[in-house]
């Protein structure tokens, strides 16, 4: 499930898989072995039963062996991690209550007030150009901005953070990247322990369930991951629909809350993922899934069940899997649905003639077992004046940069640092400040 072959078809191995029963082995990567599950129901049975599968990685036989290197690249994805994704029971309701009562201090309203500017933002850096790739220059880089706006990023922190995951994602020197990464959230979270902000960070530390900075920290780590792949996988699929409509289904007509939800049926963001380790061997369909060895779910291959077919037609909202299900279910779907209209929204009306550069039967995929993500969206349009970031300075009372706190360490002047190019979250901050 990690070459080429798999990212152009994904659907020959899940066939493939389907062909033997509900449950079948793979090869996540070069070394990784695991047991798939491509059936819907027992999909909905292994995320439903959490005594019989654990999501704790540290069960993991192989990892614990030796047989798989702490250096792999799919450890990043799969290693376990104080948070909500890899705890179960007790821990884990008290780390999920923390991140669903603060998720939901975010109403809609906000959430829409701060795509719009960095959508602006990013529309302006390539909108004289006439071209761009709307999965790198776009898709990718909204979510991150978002994210370093809601958990109330100084410019630094943000920029670290940015770049971090977008190498993690991406698997560039991914070791390296989490050592970043772990060092600009620990110094987020003693900032905001110093002066907390109107912040999902902040929130997160005034919770009663009282997380410790590791567990802060994590909490923050699984709600990017969890947020900004999927996020920038749904926003450039549904583009990539109806821009292409023989790419995924007929886009023609189609409203963008239509073609958000053909991708999740269809182009599932996350596709394989929700890693499980059964207590004991278990039985999937005729497949035993071995004790504490990788059980992952295809959310994708789950969608395309030949028992969902009525489902599949009617494209029943409250059928597919995209958001997974069970206690682990993805806390944040509303969000995640507002932030890709809106995103989709803005560069819509902002490049009207949006077309695509070349033919979709050019465009790749990126290779990768947990994922279905284009390698990039090249598109053309009339060139337009960079002015959407100007108007919107002038319509909001409150610019973003406003509400961010301003770090308490040294100055610059103290502690000198050579000159390095601007970060995105440094120059959004820069657009936007007053």
């Amino acid at each position: 499930m990690h070459d080429a072959a798999f990212a152009a078809d994904p659907h020959q191995v899940y066939d493939r898989v389907r062909a033997h029963g509900p449950a079948g082995p793979v090869e996540l990567a070069p070394g990784v072995d695991a047991t798939l599950v491509v059936g819907y129901e027992t999909a909905l049975r292994v995320l439903q039963n959490t005594t019989l599968f654990a999501r704790d990685a540290r069960r993991w036989k192989a990892l614990n062996e030796g047989h798989v290197g702490l250096d792999h690249p799919v450890l990043p994805m799969m290693a376990y991690r104080p948070n909500c994704l890899f705890t179960d029971g007790a821990v884990h309701l008290r780390l999920r209550k923390a991140v669903t009562d603060s998720l939901a201090r975010l109403n809609m309203t906000r959430i829409r007030r701060d795509v719009e500017p960095i959508a602006d933002y990013l529309i302006d850096r390539f909108s004289e150009r006439g071209r761009a790739d709307l999965l790198n220059d776009y898709a990718k880089l909204l979510p991150l901005l978002l994210f370093n706006q809601l958990f109330g990023c100084p410019a630094d922190i943000g920029d670290t953070l940015t770049s971090a995951m977008s190498a993690i994602f991406d698997g560039r020197d991914a070791l390296r990247a989490n050592e970043e990464l772990t060092a600009c959230l620990m110094e987020l979270i003693a900032l905001k322990r110093r002066r907390a902000g109107d912040d999902v960070t902040s929130w997160l530390i005034q919770h009663p369930a009282g997380l410790t900075d590791e567990e802060l920290k994590d909490q923050l780590v699984m709600l990017m991951g969890a947020g900004v792949e999927p996020e920038r996988n749904l926003i450039g699929n549904a583009l990539l629909l109806l821009l292409a409509p023989g790419a995924g289904g007929d886009g023609s007509g189609m409203l963008i809350e239509e073609a958000i939800d053909h991708v999740l049926w269809n182009q599932t963001p996350i596709a394989n993922y929700a890693t499980h380790y059964p207590v004991q061997d278990v039985d999937l369909g005729g497949v035993v899934a071995e004790a504490n060895t990788p059980v992952v779910i295809s959310f994708a291959a789950a969608n395309s069940d030949p028992a969902l077919a009525d489902a599949r037609r009617t494209h029943s909202k409250g059928a597919h899997l995209a958001w997974g299900a069970g206690p682990h279910a993805c806390p944040a779907k509303d969000p995640a649905q507002v932030i890709a209209v809106t995103a989709i929204e803005k560069i819509l009306n902002a490049l009207p003639d949006l077309t695509l550069a070349v033919h979709e039967k050019d465009l790749q995929w990126r290779p990768g077992p947990f994922h279905r993500a284009l390698v990039a969206l090249p598109v053309a349009f009339s060139p337009t004046p960079a002015t959407r970031t100007a108007s919107a300075l002038r319509s909001r009372t409150a610019p973003a940069a406003a509400e961010q706190p301003v770090p308490t360490t040294a100055p610059a002047t103290v502690r000198p640092e050579p000159a390095k190019k601007k970060g995105f979250w440094s120059s959004f901050l820069d657009t936007f400040r007053v």
